[in-house]
């Protein structure tokens, strides 16, 4: 039984966009931390349909297929939505009016500098990426975050200047909107763009903090990091002869031309598979057998399949039954969508006042 006067869980909220079906880089370098932090945060996780669009507006064709894997493979890697908030970005209609907010008071600069902003623009090839949806998504991301007050994000340290980002938002927002009888630090001289606002004390927006995901190292098939831009991957819903079709090929450690030579499991993608998923009795084969060159990297990539399929088979079960039963996934996502939808209106309800946006404009007289 809990403790009715517990302190109320920290608030953590992240997102992914919909691709389309996940792969093992998916799942290690997000899915299965946000399996353990449902419990232990109020977890909201939410697919970024909108998100999709700043890349893919051309053809959204595939959007909503899309959507529906991602949310199944979310359910079939142990996402409960008794424990988390499971939703669909479009769905809570709020997003879209904080980021129109947010877009009034954040200056251009601040998007233009985000790193990811100039290095999509280049690796990303085909796409008319001279939009203002591609320049604004970090601030739609700000606005995803924001408007329900979460304490903590979970991300790479790839994501942490997009989180920094938000971080200034709500800096800037909070001191041109405090809370009646805030207390907030002594004016600027200037709120030019590249000015800094201090904290407010009880902000309507408290700064949300980093919590730095652990990510293993997990290459692809072709030692890559594993990407589905480098056909690479291995799906969470391979069945196991197409894991271990996909794994025979994959490249070892340079250094093993013969299978007399002697290897390194530290330098060797399968290595790097084998320290994630297999158990210590086979890593410490594995060790042991490549470096004497008593083992073949066929046997080795045979062993690293068998860890693999073992920590799919669970998730594939899962996947299936909710497969089954789409009436049940949509009803899911309806009551997420509920949820979340009546705590991002708390939060609109603050902004709105704050900024002078009420529904009622003349007073009722007394």
């Amino acid at each position: 039984m809990s403790n009715s006067l517990s302190a109320p869980l920290k608030r953590v909220l992240s997102g992914m966009r919909p691709t389309g079906k996940l792969h093992l880089g998916n799942y290690m370098g997000a899915l299965h931390n946000w399996v353990r932090l449902q419990h232990e945060y109020d977890c909201y996780f939410f697919i970024a349909d909108w998100h999709a669009l700043t890349t893919d507006y051309a053809d959204p064709s595939q959007v909503k297929q899309n959507t529906l894997d991602v949310v199944l493979d979310w359910l079939g890697a142990g996402l409960d939505p008794e424990k988390c908030v499971l939703f669909v970005q479009s769905h809570v209609k709020q997003h879209a009016e904080l980021h129109l907010l947010f877009s009034m008071i954040t200056p251009l600069g601040w998007l233009e500098r985000v790193p990811t902003y100039k290095e999509q623009q280049e690796n990303i090839t085909g796409k008319d990426l001279s939009t203002y949806g591609f320049l604004g998504y970090p601030l739609l991301q700000s606005a995803d975050i924001l408007i329900y007050q979460a304490d903590f994000v979970p991300v790479g340290q790839d994501q942490v200047a997009h989180v920094e980002l938000t971080r200034e938002v709500a800096r800037r927002f909070n001191y041109y909107y405090p809370k009646p009888n805030s207390v907030r630090e002594a004016p600027h001289d200037s709120l030019a763009e590249t000015a800094q606002p201090l904290p407010v004390l009880d902000p309507i927006l408290p700064e949300p903090q980093v919590l730095l995901t652990p990510s293993p190292k997990l290459p692809g098939t072709d030692g890559r990091k594993m990407s589905k831009s480098y056909g690479n991957t291995i799906l969470l819903t391979d069945p196991e002869p197409v894991v271990r079709q996909k794994l025979k090929p994959m490249v070892t450690d340079p250094a093993r031309v013969r299978r007399s030579d002697r290897g390194n499991p530290d330098i060797c993608p399968v290595g790097d598979l084998h320290k994630v998923f297999s158990s210590p009795e086979t890593l410490a084969k594995v060790y042991d057998g490549c470096k004497s060159a008593s083992i073949g990297c066929i046997e080795c990539k045979g062993w690293v399949a068998d860890a693999v399929v073992k920590e799919l088979a669970p998730i594939q079960e899962r996947r299936v039954r909710y497969e089954q039963d789409l009436p049940l996934v949509q009803e899911i996502l309806d009551v997420g969508s509920k949820q979340a939808t009546a705590r991002a209106e708390q939060t609109m309800q603050d902004v709105r006042a704050a900024m002078g946006l009420s529904e009622t404009l003349v007073g009722v007289a007394q």
